[in-house]
Protein backbone atom coordinates (compact mmCIF):
# COMPACT_ATOMS: atom_id res chain seq x y z
CA UNK A 1 0.00 0.00 0.00
CA UNK A 2 1.41 3.18 -0.78
CA UNK A 3 2.05 5.68 2.15
CA UNK A 4 0.18 8.88 1.25
CA UNK A 5 2.12 11.02 4.20
CA UNK A 6 5.24 9.79 1.99
CA UNK A 7 3.61 10.93 -1.10
CA UNK A 8 2.58 14.29 0.12
CA UNK A 9 5.74 15.38 1.35
CA UNK A 10 7.41 14.57 -2.22
CA UNK A 11 4.78 17.60 -3.59
CA UNK A 12 7.10 20.70 -2.88
CA UNK A 13 3.98 22.81 -1.95
CA UNK A 14 3.36 20.31 1.12
CA UNK A 15 7.08 19.32 2.12
CA UNK A 16 7.07 21.54 4.93
CA UNK A 17 3.51 21.29 5.83
CA UNK A 18 2.05 19.93 8.95
CA UNK A 19 -0.49 17.18 8.51
CA UNK A 20 -1.88 14.73 10.50
CA UNK A 21 0.02 11.73 9.85
CA UNK A 22 -3.03 9.25 11.90
CA UNK A 23 -5.63 10.90 9.89
CA UNK A 24 -3.84 10.61 6.38
CA UNK A 25 -3.10 6.55 7.27
CA UNK A 26 -6.93 6.32 8.12
CA UNK A 27 -7.71 7.59 4.56
CA UNK A 28 -4.91 5.69 3.02
CA UNK A 29 -6.47 2.32 4.64
CA UNK A 30 -10.28 3.47 4.10
CA UNK A 31 -9.75 4.21 0.22
CA UNK A 32 -7.79 1.58 -0.30
CA UNK A 33 -10.14 -1.02 1.06
CA UNK A 34 -13.55 1.15 -0.36
CA UNK A 35 -12.12 1.50 -3.49
CA UNK A 36 -10.99 -2.07 -4.66
CA UNK A 37 -8.29 -1.40 -7.75
CA UNK A 38 -10.86 1.35 -9.52
CA UNK A 39 -9.26 4.64 -10.31
CA UNK A 40 -11.83 7.27 -8.95
CA UNK A 41 -11.49 10.77 -10.27
CA UNK A 42 -11.29 14.51 -9.09
CA UNK A 43 -12.23 18.00 -11.13
CA UNK A 44 -10.46 20.80 -9.76
CA UNK A 45 -12.62 24.25 -10.99
CA UNK A 46 -11.12 27.85 -11.09
CA UNK A 47 -13.95 29.96 -10.58
CA UNK A 48 -14.35 32.43 -12.53
CA UNK A 49 -15.79 35.37 -10.37
CA UNK A 50 -12.50 36.90 -9.55
CA UNK A 51 -9.06 36.35 -10.46
CA UNK A 52 -7.40 33.66 -9.73
CA UNK A 53 -4.10 31.38 -10.03
CA UNK A 54 -1.58 28.58 -8.21
CA UNK A 55 1.67 27.84 -10.58
CA UNK A 56 -0.53 24.52 -12.03
CA UNK A 57 -3.51 26.29 -12.48
CA UNK A 58 -4.46 29.84 -13.89
CA UNK A 59 -8.30 30.90 -14.18
CA UNK A 60 -10.28 33.18 -16.44
CA UNK A 61 -10.67 36.00 -14.17
CA UNK A 62 -14.13 37.42 -15.90
CA UNK A 63 -17.34 36.33 -14.19
CA UNK A 64 -19.52 33.86 -16.44
CA UNK A 65 -21.90 33.09 -13.37
CA UNK A 66 -22.15 36.82 -11.22
CA UNK A 67 -24.17 36.67 -8.22
CA UNK A 68 -28.02 38.69 -7.84
CA UNK A 69 -30.12 39.53 -5.02
CA UNK A 70 -32.84 40.20 -4.97
CA UNK A 71 -32.22 42.64 -1.58
CA UNK A 72 -29.12 43.86 -2.53
CA UNK A 73 -27.19 44.10 0.64
CA UNK A 74 -30.11 43.61 3.01
CA UNK A 75 -30.84 40.80 5.50
CA UNK A 76 -33.22 40.34 8.48
CA UNK A 77 -31.33 37.51 10.26
CA UNK A 78 -27.86 38.87 10.63
CA UNK A 79 -26.54 35.51 11.19
CA UNK A 80 -23.22 35.67 13.24
CA UNK A 81 -20.75 33.89 10.68
CA UNK A 82 -22.00 36.42 7.61
CA UNK A 83 -23.64 39.85 9.13
CA UNK A 84 -25.18 40.13 5.35
CA UNK A 85 -21.75 40.92 4.24
CA UNK A 86 -21.64 37.90 1.66
CA UNK A 87 -24.81 40.09 0.25
CA UNK A 88 -22.72 43.00 -0.55
CA UNK A 89 -20.93 42.50 -3.86
CA UNK A 90 -23.74 41.22 -5.32
CA UNK A 91 -25.39 42.51 -8.27
CA UNK A 92 -28.45 44.24 -7.17
CA UNK A 93 -31.98 43.31 -8.43
CA UNK A 94 -34.93 44.73 -6.08
CA UNK A 95 -37.39 44.68 -8.63
CA UNK A 96 -38.57 42.07 -11.32
CA UNK A 97 -37.69 44.68 -13.27
CA UNK A 98 -34.33 45.14 -12.44
CA UNK A 99 -33.57 41.55 -12.55
CA UNK A 100 -34.86 41.25 -16.62
CA UNK A 101 -32.49 44.61 -16.76
CA UNK A 102 -29.62 42.54 -15.16
CA UNK A 103 -29.90 39.33 -16.98
CA UNK A 104 -29.88 41.14 -20.47
CA UNK A 105 -26.98 42.86 -19.28
CA UNK A 106 -25.12 39.58 -18.07
CA UNK A 107 -26.05 38.03 -21.18
CA UNK A 108 -24.98 40.75 -23.58
CA UNK A 109 -21.63 40.17 -21.43
CA UNK A 110 -20.92 36.81 -22.05
CA UNK A 111 -22.93 35.48 -19.05
CA UNK A 112 -23.76 31.53 -18.94
CA UNK A 113 -25.39 31.80 -15.86
CA UNK A 114 -26.01 33.49 -12.49
CA UNK A 115 -26.91 32.42 -8.55
CA UNK A 116 -30.16 34.03 -7.64
CA UNK A 117 -30.29 34.80 -4.12
CA UNK A 118 -31.08 37.50 -1.44
CA UNK A 119 -31.66 38.23 2.62
CA UNK A 120 -34.36 35.91 4.31
CA UNK A 121 -36.80 37.48 6.30
CA UNK A 122 -37.12 36.94 10.04
CA UNK A 123 -38.33 32.90 9.24
CA UNK A 124 -34.82 32.21 6.97
CA UNK A 125 -36.93 32.75 3.95
CA UNK A 126 -36.18 34.71 0.65
CA UNK A 127 -39.26 35.95 -0.42
CA UNK A 128 -39.25 34.99 -3.48
CA UNK A 129 -42.96 35.75 -5.01
CA UNK A 130 -42.75 38.44 -6.94
CA UNK A 131 -40.08 37.19 -8.93
CA UNK A 132 -41.85 34.03 -10.11
CA UNK A 133 -43.27 35.91 -13.88
CA UNK A 134 -40.35 37.70 -14.63
CA UNK A 135 -37.78 34.02 -13.69
CA UNK A 136 -39.91 32.08 -16.52
CA UNK A 137 -39.89 35.20 -19.24
CA UNK A 138 -36.02 34.88 -18.55
CA UNK A 139 -35.86 31.22 -18.88
CA UNK A 140 -38.36 31.02 -22.26
CA UNK A 141 -36.75 33.56 -23.83
CA UNK A 142 -32.90 32.69 -22.80
CA UNK A 143 -33.31 28.74 -22.23
CA UNK A 144 -29.54 28.20 -22.03
CA UNK A 145 -28.99 30.53 -19.26
CA UNK A 146 -28.40 28.40 -16.27
CA UNK A 147 -30.20 30.05 -13.29
CA UNK A 148 -29.09 28.64 -9.39
CA UNK A 149 -31.00 29.89 -6.61
CA UNK A 150 -30.54 30.03 -2.70
CA UNK A 151 -33.73 28.74 -1.26
CA UNK A 152 -33.81 28.84 2.25
CA UNK A 153 -36.41 27.49 3.62
CA UNK A 154 -39.64 26.42 2.12
CA UNK A 155 -42.59 24.68 2.33
CA UNK A 156 -43.83 22.50 -0.94
CA UNK A 157 -45.26 25.28 -2.88
CA UNK A 158 -43.32 27.26 -2.94
CA UNK A 159 -40.83 24.73 -4.62
CA UNK A 160 -43.47 24.00 -6.67
CA UNK A 161 -43.73 27.97 -8.22
CA UNK A 162 -39.56 27.67 -8.11
CA UNK A 163 -39.59 24.69 -10.16
CA UNK A 164 -42.31 26.20 -12.43
CA UNK A 165 -40.52 29.15 -12.50
CA UNK A 166 -37.33 27.27 -14.40
CA UNK A 167 -34.97 27.68 -11.52
CA UNK A 168 -32.21 24.74 -12.97
CA UNK A 169 -30.77 24.27 -8.86
CA UNK A 170 -32.31 24.42 -6.02
CA UNK A 171 -28.90 25.25 -2.89
CA UNK A 172 -30.07 25.47 0.85
CA UNK A 173 -27.69 25.05 3.95
CA UNK A 174 -28.10 22.04 5.83
CA UNK A 175 -27.96 22.45 9.75
CA UNK A 176 -28.32 19.25 12.24
CA UNK A 177 -27.84 21.35 15.04
CA UNK A 178 -30.54 23.25 17.28
CA UNK A 179 -27.77 25.03 19.21
CA UNK A 180 -26.78 26.60 15.82
CA UNK A 181 -30.08 27.73 14.62
CA UNK A 182 -30.93 29.43 17.23
CA UNK A 183 -27.36 30.95 18.74
CA UNK A 184 -25.57 31.63 14.90
CA UNK A 185 -28.74 32.35 12.56
CA UNK A 186 -30.90 33.79 15.70
CA UNK A 187 -33.24 32.05 14.53
CA UNK A 188 -36.89 30.58 15.69
CA UNK A 189 -36.79 27.23 13.01
CA UNK A 190 -36.65 23.46 13.93
CA UNK A 191 -33.79 21.06 12.73
CA UNK A 192 -36.63 18.87 11.28
CA UNK A 193 -37.70 22.22 9.76
CA UNK A 194 -34.41 21.96 7.01
CA UNK A 195 -35.08 18.33 6.54
CA UNK A 196 -38.66 19.71 5.52
CA UNK A 197 -37.56 21.73 2.87
CA UNK A 198 -34.35 19.22 1.62
CA UNK A 199 -37.22 16.68 1.46
CA UNK A 200 -39.70 18.92 -0.38
CA UNK A 201 -36.47 19.63 -2.69
CA UNK A 202 -35.67 16.29 -3.26
CA UNK A 203 -38.25 14.27 -3.19
CA UNK A 204 -41.29 17.10 -4.47
CA UNK A 205 -39.28 18.79 -7.16
CA UNK A 206 -37.41 17.63 -10.64
CA UNK A 207 -34.90 20.44 -9.95
CA UNK A 208 -31.27 19.71 -9.29
CA UNK A 209 -30.58 19.84 -5.68
CA UNK A 210 -27.57 21.14 -4.40
CA UNK A 211 -27.18 21.68 -0.68
CA UNK A 212 -24.48 23.14 1.08
CA UNK A 213 -22.74 21.96 4.91
CA UNK A 214 -20.69 25.11 6.61
CA UNK A 215 -18.31 23.07 8.31
CA UNK A 216 -17.61 24.59 11.51
CA UNK A 217 -20.31 26.66 12.00
CA UNK A 218 -21.01 26.52 15.19
CA UNK A 219 -18.65 29.03 16.34
CA UNK A 220 -15.73 27.10 14.47
CA UNK A 221 -16.57 24.02 16.21
CA UNK A 222 -18.29 20.84 14.46
CA UNK A 223 -21.72 20.35 16.30
CA UNK A 224 -24.40 19.41 13.43
CA UNK A 225 -22.66 17.89 10.57
CA UNK A 226 -22.96 14.67 11.31
CA UNK A 227 -26.71 14.59 12.01
CA UNK A 228 -26.71 17.16 8.80
CA UNK A 229 -24.74 14.02 6.78
CA UNK A 230 -27.67 11.60 8.16
CA UNK A 231 -30.44 14.11 6.62
CA UNK A 232 -28.67 13.81 3.14
CA UNK A 233 -28.71 9.93 3.37
CA UNK A 234 -32.23 10.26 3.88
CA UNK A 235 -32.83 12.38 1.20
CA UNK A 236 -29.87 12.03 -1.28
CA UNK A 237 -29.42 15.29 -3.29
CA UNK A 238 -27.93 15.42 -6.76
CA UNK A 239 -24.46 16.88 -5.25
CA UNK A 240 -23.08 18.50 -2.04
CA UNK A 241 -20.78 20.85 -1.36
CA UNK A 242 -18.89 21.44 1.83
CA UNK A 243 -17.42 24.43 2.94
CA UNK A 244 -15.48 25.72 6.42
CA UNK A 245 -16.29 28.26 8.28
CA UNK A 246 -15.02 31.90 7.55
CA UNK A 247 -15.78 34.43 9.98
CA UNK A 248 -14.46 37.69 8.76
CA UNK A 249 -16.97 39.61 10.29
CA UNK A 250 -18.03 38.10 13.48
CA UNK A 251 -18.79 40.27 16.20
CA UNK A 252 -16.46 40.27 18.76
CA UNK A 253 -19.04 39.31 21.78
CA UNK A 254 -19.49 36.14 19.42
CA UNK A 255 -16.03 34.84 18.25
CA UNK A 256 -15.28 32.15 16.04
CA UNK A 257 -11.81 29.80 16.56
CA UNK A 258 -10.64 28.51 13.51
CA UNK A 259 -12.20 25.19 13.20
CA UNK A 260 -9.42 22.10 13.35
CA UNK A 261 -7.93 20.84 10.24
CA UNK A 262 -7.71 17.57 11.24
CA UNK A 263 -11.64 17.53 12.32
CA UNK A 264 -13.04 19.04 9.40
CA UNK A 265 -10.74 16.12 7.15
CA UNK A 266 -12.32 13.70 9.59
CA UNK A 267 -15.88 15.16 8.25
CA UNK A 268 -14.68 14.86 4.90
CA UNK A 269 -13.57 11.17 5.20
CA UNK A 270 -17.27 10.30 7.28
CA UNK A 271 -19.38 12.70 4.72
CA UNK A 272 -17.25 10.17 1.66
CA UNK A 273 -18.10 6.96 3.33
CA UNK A 274 -21.90 8.46 4.18
CA UNK A 275 -22.65 8.86 0.31
CA UNK A 276 -20.47 7.25 -1.65
CA UNK A 277 -22.22 8.09 -4.90
CA UNK A 278 -23.11 11.40 -4.66
CA UNK A 279 -20.60 13.98 -5.75
CA UNK A 280 -18.67 15.78 -3.11
CA UNK A 281 -17.50 19.63 -3.71
CA UNK A 282 -14.91 21.14 -2.15
CA UNK A 283 -16.64 24.92 -2.13
CA UNK A 284 -14.25 27.70 -2.27
CA UNK A 285 -14.80 29.57 1.22
CA UNK A 286 -12.36 27.84 3.68
CA UNK A 287 -9.95 29.58 5.90
CA UNK A 288 -6.86 31.44 4.78
CA UNK A 289 -3.15 30.29 5.21
CA UNK A 290 -1.52 27.05 6.11
CA UNK A 291 -5.47 25.83 7.13
CA UNK A 292 -6.16 26.03 3.56
CA UNK A 293 -3.27 23.66 2.63
CA UNK A 294 -4.64 21.21 4.98
CA UNK A 295 -7.90 21.09 4.50
CA UNK A 296 -7.32 20.82 0.32
CA UNK A 297 -4.98 18.06 1.25
CA UNK A 298 -7.39 16.25 3.28
CA UNK A 299 -10.00 16.81 0.54
CA UNK A 300 -8.45 14.96 -1.95
CA UNK A 301 -7.31 12.04 0.04
CA UNK A 302 -10.78 11.86 1.54
CA UNK A 303 -11.81 11.36 -2.20
CA UNK A 304 -13.86 14.42 -2.62
CA UNK A 305 -15.00 14.71 -6.23
CA UNK A 306 -14.36 18.21 -7.27
CA UNK A 307 -12.47 21.31 -5.59
CA UNK A 308 -12.81 25.07 -6.43
CA UNK A 309 -9.57 27.40 -5.76
CA UNK A 310 -7.42 24.24 -5.47
CA UNK A 311 -4.29 25.64 -3.44
CA UNK A 312 -1.13 25.03 -5.53
CA UNK A 313 0.46 21.17 -5.10
CA UNK A 314 -3.30 19.99 -5.34
CA UNK A 315 -3.24 18.71 -8.85
CA UNK A 316 0.29 16.93 -8.40
CA UNK A 317 -0.81 15.49 -5.02
CA UNK A 318 -4.29 14.58 -6.56
CA UNK A 319 -1.99 12.91 -9.74
CA UNK A 320 0.09 11.05 -7.34
CA UNK A 321 -2.67 9.67 -5.80
CA UNK A 322 -3.70 7.67 -8.86
CA UNK A 323 -6.53 9.99 -9.00
CA UNK A 324 -8.04 11.15 -12.68
CA UNK A 325 -7.54 14.49 -12.59
CA UNK A 326 -9.89 17.19 -14.52
CA UNK A 327 -9.38 21.08 -14.91
CA UNK A 328 -12.74 23.02 -15.31
CA UNK A 329 -11.22 26.36 -16.00
CA UNK A 330 -14.36 28.21 -15.91
CA UNK A 331 -18.27 28.62 -14.11
CA UNK A 332 -17.51 26.49 -11.01
CA UNK A 333 -17.47 29.26 -8.82
CA UNK A 334 -18.77 26.94 -5.98
CA UNK A 335 -19.05 30.26 -3.45
CA UNK A 336 -21.92 31.65 -5.48
CA UNK A 337 -23.71 28.75 -6.71
CA UNK A 338 -22.36 27.40 -9.94
CA UNK A 339 -22.57 24.02 -8.25
CA UNK A 340 -25.17 23.74 -11.55
CA UNK A 341 -22.06 23.30 -13.87
CA UNK A 342 -20.23 20.95 -11.57
CA UNK A 343 -23.21 18.18 -11.32
CA UNK A 344 -23.27 18.05 -15.37
CA UNK A 345 -21.72 15.07 -15.43
CA UNK A 346 -18.17 14.15 -17.76
CA UNK A 347 -18.42 17.22 -20.30
CA UNK A 348 -16.35 19.60 -18.88
CA UNK A 349 -12.94 20.26 -18.33
CA UNK A 350 -9.72 18.81 -19.78
CA UNK A 351 -7.93 16.19 -18.40
CA UNK A 352 -4.25 16.08 -16.89
CA UNK A 353 -1.85 13.32 -16.57
CA UNK A 354 0.82 13.22 -13.74
CA UNK A 355 4.15 13.36 -16.33
CA UNK A 356 2.52 16.74 -17.57
CA UNK A 357 2.33 17.91 -13.49
CA UNK A 358 5.44 17.27 -13.02
CA UNK A 359 7.27 18.37 -15.55
CA UNK A 360 5.83 21.90 -15.28
CA UNK A 361 6.37 21.42 -11.80
CA UNK A 362 10.02 21.03 -12.90
CA UNK A 363 10.14 23.74 -15.26
CA UNK A 364 8.72 26.02 -12.32
CA UNK A 365 11.34 25.57 -10.22
CA UNK A 366 13.68 26.09 -12.70
CA UNK A 367 12.43 29.49 -13.82
CA UNK A 368 12.26 27.56 -17.24
CA UNK A 369 10.05 29.48 -19.64
CA UNK A 370 9.93 27.69 -22.87
CA UNK A 371 7.74 24.45 -23.48
CA UNK A 372 8.56 21.75 -25.44
CA UNK A 373 6.92 21.81 -29.41
CA UNK A 374 4.97 18.70 -27.98
CA UNK A 375 3.40 21.21 -25.62
CA UNK A 376 3.06 24.59 -26.92
CA UNK A 377 -0.35 25.15 -27.80
CA UNK A 378 -2.25 22.41 -25.41
CA UNK A 379 -1.39 23.79 -22.06
CA UNK A 380 -3.81 24.57 -19.54
CA UNK A 381 -1.49 27.43 -17.25
CA UNK A 382 1.23 25.38 -18.08
CA UNK A 383 0.13 21.91 -17.57
CA UNK A 384 -0.35 19.56 -20.83
CA UNK A 385 -3.69 18.48 -21.99
CA UNK A 386 -4.14 15.01 -22.65
CA UNK A 387 -7.70 14.88 -23.94
CA UNK A 388 -10.24 17.63 -24.22
CA UNK A 389 -14.02 17.36 -23.29
CA UNK A 390 -16.43 20.46 -23.49
CA UNK A 391 -15.22 24.39 -24.01
CA UNK A 392 -13.92 27.01 -21.58
CA UNK A 393 -12.31 30.11 -21.34
CA UNK A 394 -8.77 27.83 -20.25
CA UNK A 395 -6.12 30.09 -19.30
CA UNK A 396 -2.61 29.57 -20.65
Amino acid sequence: MTNWYETAQRVEALEDMELDRELIQTMNERWESRLAGAQASINFYTPTFKSYQTTEISGCGKSAWPAVSITGGDCKLQCDHCKAKILEPMIPARTPEDLWRVVNEVIEDGGQGMLLTGGSNHRNEVEYGPYWDTIRRIKDEFPDFKIASHTALMDEDTARCMEQAGIDAAMMDVIGAQDTITQVYHLRRRVEDFEDTLDVLVNKTKMKVVPHIVVGLHYGHLLGEWNALEMLQRHVPDAVVLVVVMPFYAPQSRPFVTPDSSEVGRFFMDARAALPETPLLLGCARPPGKHKFQIDTYAVMAGLSGMAHPSDGMVELAARLERKVRVTPACCSIAVGDEVMAVEGEGGGVEVDLEAVLEHERRMREKVVPLSPATEGSALGGIKVVSEAGGGCCGA
